[in-house]
């Protein structure tokens, strides 16, 4: 039965579209619930167009006409379950974006269908149509809104730019940041061989040993037809490389060809995974010691429960100090230098300030250096080179118990300050004649010591040692590395890597032949006992002459 609501009232039996004869239906007949078709009249009363010609029935008159339809044709029990399409107000905005893209479209659209999903409203289904158009026309309107950005975004720095530019910082910037890496692709190079065959950069020298100290490559600058050779040959290590190297510097050579070194991969293998990893860059600072790295190296990957103390000895200008300070900088941690020729007691070695001559001046004694850094590593630098001129040859006496229990207390009634993860550097020249005489015994003087003959001299180095310290005090002392000479290729490198420091820019515009013998005329100025600096002081008086 149909409600007596939804009958026709207007008198007239076909006034109304919706007319429905009262009456039981047949079984053959839909069901009373079924939907009822929309003549084409509802479509043209609610089509977009209508709409827009009469704004005033907007979307108020949209909301009040749907709300008496829902009211007027209430639905039966049976399609309860079915959905409800109502309009919903926060659709308000779209709504009206509908009729604005109606009338700025100028698509060719298909005629309104007379007969809609039955699940669907007018507006529903429209939207769905213009789904796409709507949102290029809302994008296109909020970018007319905002202010257009006419900068152009810069690409991320590479490697190729900052080599390029000839840069050291930017390629230590570049290197540390971790935005590129020692081994990435210069175009059809590798960044060592293009660094290494651009003619044009200045710097060579520096940003290829900026390469080689973060682990660049040596493998792409090989040739294998000339390693071929090189195994046909008698003459070891004379072919290898010998195509990108033979124009070079003889200090960028050295550093390349020791990068190149099975010695040098095997020392670095010793603390691969170590803490005390970054110290393998300290061979791009340091020329010659290959022997004295390996050692330390392998000091420093032994498990040990007790403090590290390493006493390098040997002569002057051979390296020493250079280690020594570049030794906290290379594992970021804080360093404290002591000159001990400054101490009257055994008391005063608390007292001393930092002399560091590399770093700014420090107001803070080693008392209050280690209170600051307790249970942390730090790196206390001890120079004892003039040990023999102090007042009190046993003025160190005051270090037994800090290097050996990882404690000290530095006044009595004191509470005890951990020291156990401070590494004591100690510089001295206890054996530098030793050092010479081990030298001239060998039959091949100017060769690289061997891991043997190293052995034999830290053997003989050390009871030299305990004559001037005490056996007490060098008990506590892991390891004596005594710092060896100088051979002739590390000479002529050291001399050329003086000539780069000197001269800045200006070596670039010096001919080839001058810089060479500048180079080879400072070897004859070589004084053993003076070592580097014995060399530098002569290339800067044969530049003068030059200039």
């Amino acid at each position: 039965m149909i409600p007596s609501h939804i009958r026709n009232t207007t008198g007239s039996q076909f006034a109304s579209p919706l007319h429905i004869t009262p009456g039981f239906s047949s079984p053959q007949s839909h069901p009373s619930s079924a939907p009822a078709s929309r003549p084409q009249s509802w479509q043209n009363r609610f089509s977009r167009k209508s709409l827009l010609q009469n704004p005033s029935r907007r979307f108020s008159s949209y909301l009040e006409q749907q709300q008496q339809q829902q009211e007027q044709y209430e639905r039966s029990e049976s399609r309860l379950s079915e959905p409800i399409h109502a309009f919903d107000e926060r659709q308000e905005d779209n709504y009206y974006a509908l009729g604005d893209a109606d009338e700025e479209d100028t698509t060719i659209r298909r005629p309104v269908s007379a007969v809609d999903p039955p699940s669907h409203s007018i507006f529903a289904a429209q939207q769905q149509r213009r789904q796409s158009t709507l949102s290029a026309t809302q994008s296109h309107r909020q970018s007319l809104l905002v202010e257009p950005v006419h900068a152009i975004a810069t690409p991320r720095p590479t490697l190729l730019f900052a080599l390029a530019s000839d840069d050291v910082n930017e390629v230590r910037r570049v290197l540390d940041s971790g935005e590129a890496g020692p081994n990435d692709a210069v175009g059809p190079q590798s960044a060592l061989g293009f660094t290494i065959a651009n003619d044009q950069l200045k710097n060579k020298m520096q940003m290829v040993k900026m390469l080689l100290a973060h682990g660049a490559d040596t493998s792409a600058l090989h040739y294998p037809e000339e390693e071929e050779r090189e195994e046909r040959s008698s003459r070891r290590g004379s072919g290898r490389l010998s195509k990108l190297l033979k124009d070079l510097d003889p200090a960028t050579r050295y550093y390349i060809e020791r990068a190149d070194s099975p010695q040098t991969r095997r020392a670095s293998a010793l603390i691969h995974r170590s803490y005390f990893r970054p110290l393998t860059k300290v061979r791009y600072d340091l020329i010659g010691q290959d022997r004295v790295l390996e050692q330390l190296f392998r000091v420093l990957s032994m498990p040990s429960m007790a403090p590290i103390v390493v006493l390098l000895c040997g002569p002057s200008g051979h390296g020493k100090s250079l280690l020594a300070r570049k030794f906290g900088s290379l594992l970021e941690v804080p360093t404290h230098t002591v000159n001990i020729t400054t101490l009257q007691n055994t008391s005063d070695i608390w007292k001393s300030h930092s002399i560091a001559p590399h770093e700014p001046p420090s107001d803070k004694s080693l008392k209050e250096f280690l209170v600051e850094n307790e249970g942390r590593r730090c790196v206390v630098v001890l120079d004892v080179r003039e040990i023999e001129k102090t007042q009190d040859e046993k003025i160190l006496s005051s270090l037994l118990m800090p290097w050996e229990y990882g404690r000290c207390s530095f006044e009595a009634g004191h509470r005890h300050v951990d020291v156990s993860k401070v590494i004591w550097l100690g510089t001295s020249n206890i054996g530098h004649d030793l050092v010479f005489e081990h030298q001239d015994s060998r039959p091949a003087r100017e060769t690289q010591l061997s891991r043997e003959e190293y052995v034999d001299l830290m053997t003989l180095l050390r009871p030299r040692v305990s004559d001037r310290l005490g056996p007490s005090l060098l008990s506590r002392v892991t390891a004596v590395l005594p710092f060896v000479a100088f051979t002739t290729d590390e000479k002529v490198a050291i001399a050329a890597e003086a000539l780069h420091a000197l001269a800045g820019d200006a070596v670039s515009s010096m001919p080839p032949a001058t810089r060479d013998m500048i180079v080879r005329t400072s070897l004859g100025s070589y004084i053993p006992s003076e070592g580097a600096r014995s060399l530098y002081r002569a290339v800067s008086a044969l530049l003068l002459d030059t200039i």
